[in-house]
């Protein structure tokens, strides 16, 4: 009998509990310590699983209470947040999809679990896969953006690179995927609210990103805290039973998300804590996270017969076998058990500093104000983000400490041998405006003013959604002031817009001479910022969503469908506004560099393909600019035809290209014939025969893509 049915034959009933909870952990001055219990559970062995605990030291002694002190020695699972680094602050995941590039989304990741595991951490609670289409919405920072294929390919670059080639290894990480499914459409962008969206939109948008987790080895999963229709995801028998375990084969752990268990009752499905229990228990859930529910309800809800030993069993043999497959009980101080070398260090920073550079997004660049003339004298910087090095971690940033930051102004000062002058002319969400003048005097005589404004890092992420997606605070009437100034002046005006979603400013864009979308850049953020500004790097970031020019087109995304009317301005009853355009302000995929390019030549072989077949489409790419740069090039497909009507846009590949000033060169992407499938009107997977059209372009923008047609038999 193997060690996993040794222990299932001698745990007690609440010990195979303690194994289904985890609980959160901290520190104080006298010790590690556990919230709302105490030690003495890990010694009774009801308490299998810890998160946010932190450091080396208390993680190792917290494991020796658990192997050495406990009745059966079994090693505590210990997680946490990890979103976009652990003490080395990557951008946020909305900016790192800017980079469009799939060997970076992995490369963080594996840096960031080897510093996690470094702490003795075993588990992360990412990555974060749900796509987002409503700015509204704050948890769109922690994720791919508005499209499934990023999703996909984003989840497969994350788990890699958070799991590595083996799990057992001391620098690796199990992956937990979340939020499990159709978290990102809730009701008005409103945290935590219910969600009501098609089976189609569910399994043609909010699936398929976890379904390529699941294919990539992901070790677990979390259900999201919200509704269905109706349906908590947490107790979501036909999603977690029917589709993961059934459907995709998933055999690993589902662990709720924080109190998700016990706020069944909030949702009015549960009576009691035993009921919300067995709805978990019975939906397939195997870890309760912080409501205490299966501790304290599954043995209520066994004496009800409400849920059976079997089931209790089946989930405490899953935890078991991810314990296992960690490495924990054969070496349960693996991870933690040496600090990593100063090199080490060093380089995530350098690699910080690097996709720092690449997520940022030049949005606009008027009379070529960027990057900054070689040899400029007197730069005044200006603005409530100009000199906030904490505000750069981003809304979710581990245990990065607000000192390590490096903030624009200290970026720019290092940079340059300018007279840099500063004024943070006024808070970020604050009333004040006695800054304002004191801002305008740093700007005279400035040969250039970089503006910093946005949101504060608090007003992105979990439970920050905002109505409002302007500035917020007296940041637009500062604006408007310097840039008064500056327009009297001459001076050019670089703004640098900090977010974690894309913000509703057209008359901003309008107004500034350069517009860089920095989101959260992390750690690194002001050096990065530097080597743009001064020209050292080319920008490169794409848009992952599509910027609205107004709240009132929200949700807006290029993957429409074009109904029966589409949008004609010389017919008044077709799909349009009557006061703003239906265009946005910038499409997904849009994004300049300091370099110019042509596209030309698109060539799609065979023109006629069946499913085996696989599409070879090459576009050939000219830099006609003056400057060394980097084209991201987007493969699309529409069908023209087809028994369900196909949305205007699917994203199906993307590649990138660098080139000198004069160069040229030819990208190649390659597209199975099977990609071309989509959910017929039975939502199974069906190829129709007829046309389709590969489209190829630098956005999402129809009228600067290249066309060519091919045509499918079945």
């Amino acid at each position: 009998m193997d060690r996993i049915e040794t222990l299932m034959g001698e745990m007690t009933l609440a010990e195979k509990l303690g194994q289904l909870t985890m609980t959160a952990a901290g520190y104080a001055v006298t010790g590690p310590i556990i919230a709302g219990d105490s030690t003495e559970a890990i010694k009774a062995g009801t308490i299998g699983n810890l998160l946010n605990l932190v450091g080396a030291e208390p993680v190792r002694e917290m494991q020796r209470l658990a192997v050495q002190e406990s009745r059966l020695g079994i090693p505590l699972l210990f997680g946490f947040d990890v979103i976009h680094g652990y003490r080395t602050a990557f951008p946020v995941p909305l900016g790192e999809a800017a980079t469009f590039d799939p060997q970076v989304w992995s490369l963080t990741a594996r840096e960031s679990a080897r510093e996690a595991a470094a702490d003795g951490l075993a588990m992360t609670f990412a990555p974060m896969l749900d796509v987002a289409r409503d700015p509204r919405w704050g948890r769109s920072a922690e994720g791919p953006g508005e499209d499934p294929f990023v999703g996909m390919r984003m989840a497969q670059a994350k788990v890699l690179g958070y799991q590595g080639p083996d799990l057992a290894a001391a620098d690796a990480l199990a992956a937990v995927a979340k939020h499990y499914v159709g978290y990102g459409p809730v009701t008005a962008g409103r945290e935590y609210a219910s969600v009501d969206i098609s089976e189609r939109t569910l399994r043609e948008v909010h699936l398929p990103p976890f379904e390529a987790a699941v294919a990539a080895g992901v070790a677990a999963l979390m259900p999201a805290f919200t509704d269905l229709a109706g349906l908590p995801m947490t107790a979501h028998v036909a999603l977690l039973q029917d589709w993961l375990r059934g459907r995709l084969g998933f055999d690993g752990v589902i662990i709720s998300d924080y109190n998700a268990i016990g706020e069944l009752r909030q949702h009015g499905v549960a009576a009691d804590l035993a009921e919300a229990a067995a709805l978990a228990l019975n939906a397939g859930v195997d870890i309760d996270m912080m409501s205490d529910a299966y501790r304290r309800g599954l043995p209520i809800a066994l004496a009800r017969g409400l849920v059976t030993v079997a089931q209790i069993d089946r989930a405490v043999r899953r935890v078991l076998t991810l314990k296992q497959r960690l490495g924990l009980f054969d070496d349960p101080y693996r991870r933690g058990a040496a600090p990593e070398d100063a090199a080490a260090v060093g380089r995530r920073r350098q690699l910080a500093r690097d996709v720092a550079a690449r997520s940022l997004v030049l949005l606009k660049n008027h009379r070529a104000a960027l990057p900054l003339a070689a040899g400029v004298r007197r730069l005044a910087v200006v603005g409530p983000l100009a000199d906030a090095a904490a505000e750069m971690r981003g809304p979710w940033c581990g245990v990065a400490e607000a000192e390590g930051q490096v903030s624009v102004l200290a970026g720019l000062r290092a940079a340059l041998a300018a007279d840099i002058r500063y004024a943070p002319g006024v808070d970020i969400d604050g009333e004040g405006m006695t800054g304002i003048e004191h801002a305008l005097e740093v700007c005279t005589d400035a040969e250039a003013i970089v503006l910093c404004l946005g949101e504060a890092a608090r007003m992105s992420g979990e439970a920050a959604s905002r109505a409002h997606l302007g500035l917020p605070g007296r940041q637009r009437e500062f604006a408007e002031a310097v840039l008064g100034r500056a327009r009297s002046s001459g001076t050019p005006v670089i703004v640098l817009l900090f977010s974690g979603r894309p913000l509703i400013v057209p008359w901003l864009v309008e107004k500034a001479g350069s517009v860089i979308a920095a989101w959260f850049p992390g750690c690194e953020a002001g050096n990065a910022i530097a080597d743009v500004i001064t020209g050292r790097v080319s920008p490169s970031g794409r848009t992952p969503v599509t910027w609205a020019r107004a709240a009132g087109q929200i949700p807006l995304y290029f993957g429409q469908r074009p109904g029966g009317r589409p949008a004609n301005p010389n017919d008044h009853f077709t799909g349009k506004y009557l006061d703003v355009p239906n265009e946005p302000l910038f499409h997904f995929g849009h994004g300049l560099g300091y370099g110019r390019f042509t596209l030309s030549n698109l060539q799609v072989w065979p023109r006629r393909v069946t499913a085996a077949d696989t599409l070879t489409v090459r576009v050939d790419v000219s830099n006609v600019g003056e400057r060394a740069a980097e084209e991201t090039i987007f493969l699309f497909t529409h069908d023209k035809l087809a028994q369900v009507a196909r949305p205007v846009l699917e994203l199906k590949g993307f590649g990138k290209i660098d080139l000198q000033p004069g160069g040229r060169g030819t990208v190649e992407l390659q597209l199975p014939a099977s990609e071309l499938r989509f959910l017929g009107a039975g939502l199974e997977p069906v190829l129709e025969a007829g046309e389709v059209e590969i489209l190829v372009g630098p956005s999402a923008q129809r009228s600067v893509l290249l066309v060519e047609i091919i045509r499918v038999f079945v």
